[in-house]
């Protein structure tokens, strides 16, 4: 209550923005350049909506559905919901399009000529979260990884204008570690949503049932195939980390905190003794800088 006044719920927009600040990674942190942060955070916006949506996690009411030119009810059908998402994306390259976060998104398109590819990608990722509850192989996981986390990477580099081959290589073996990452602290809240992000070739190798990964507490077995999986994670960030040294200034200081904060998340992982089931391990803010600290000075 202001001045008697009863507060208005906030915008769809606003509230999927407020999220930022609940993020593992900082979106767009304070010492950058302004222009990119107002970039930054419209890419957040877009890349937040649309987890929202395929997570099911859009605020009460249906407003996001009514803006997407859909009635309220169409709320629930998560995939009739991403189709809308897509066309409303594509008038953001040729048109005006419908929701605020995509009209928000429009003059950052237009100033750095991004194409629709890594927007579609994220689209796709979580069209496929609505089909794909499992996979089989960790080349299959890596697929998924390309569409879901990879696209964000490289609008980072299209944005601060340092995209080159090279980079974008790093780069989305870093963004492939964060999902890893993300998947590894998240199984229990997965599978509450009926997802496994672990291979099934390795729960069958490390002989782990998906009944274990409902239990309040890792077995032995669970851990060991955490071990394996954050192993491979870490390895991603070994060969994405060059990225870091590869650019000059705040950009350089925002890829340490991508990089250091995967590897703090790890540590976070590896003091839980790989049991991630009773909730995600977080890292401390000590942690934290001091993992981004060793990245900046080069430190594996």
């Amino acid at each position: 209550m202001t001045g008697g006044r009863t507060a208005r719920p906030a915008l769809p927009e606003r509230a999927t923005l407020d999220k930022a600040a609940d993020e593992n990674f900082p979106v767009a942190p304070f010492f950058l350049p302004r222009a990119w942060r107002t970039d930054l955070v419209a890419i957040y916006g877009f890349a937040r909506l649309v987890d929202d949506i395929g997570d099911g996690d859009l605020a009460p009411g249906g407003a996001d559905a009514r803006l997407l030119g859909l009635d309220p009810a169409a709320a629930e059908d998560r995939l009739t919901l991403l189709d809308a998402f897509e066309a409303d994306l594509r008038r953001v390259f040729g048109g005006t399009p419908g929701h605020p976060l995509l009209r928000r998104l429009q003059p950052t398109v237009r100033r750095h000529r991004l194409t629709p590819e890594p927007f579609l990608g994220l689209i796709e990722a979580n069209r496929q979260d609505q089909l794909v509850s499992r996979y089989a192989t960790y080349g299959d996981l890596l697929a998924y990884c390309e569409l879901s986390a990879n696209p964000v990477g490289r609008l980072v580099l299209a944005v601060t204008g340092t995209t080159s081959p090279e980079r974008l290589r790093r780069s989305d073996a870093v963004c492939t570690a964060l999902q890893i990452v993300e998947h590894l602290q998240d199984v229990a809240e997965d599978l509450a949503r009926d997802r496994i992000y672990l291979p099934a070739e390795d729960m069958k190798r490390f002989d782990v049932q998906e009944s274990d990964l409902a239990a309040p507490a890792a077995s032995a077995p669970v851990r060991a195939l955490v071990a394996f999986e954050a192993e491979r994670a870490r390895g991603l960030l070994d060969e994405g980390a060059p990225l870091v040294h590869s650019v000059r200034g705040r950009l350089r200081l925002l890829l340490a905190g991508f990089v250091g904060g995967g590897r703090a998340a790890l540590r976070a992982v590896e003091a839980a003794r790989h049991d991630v089931l009773p909730g995600p391990p977080r890292p401390t803010k000590a942690g934290l800088l001091r993992e981004v600290g060793a990245t900046l000075r080069g430190e594996g």
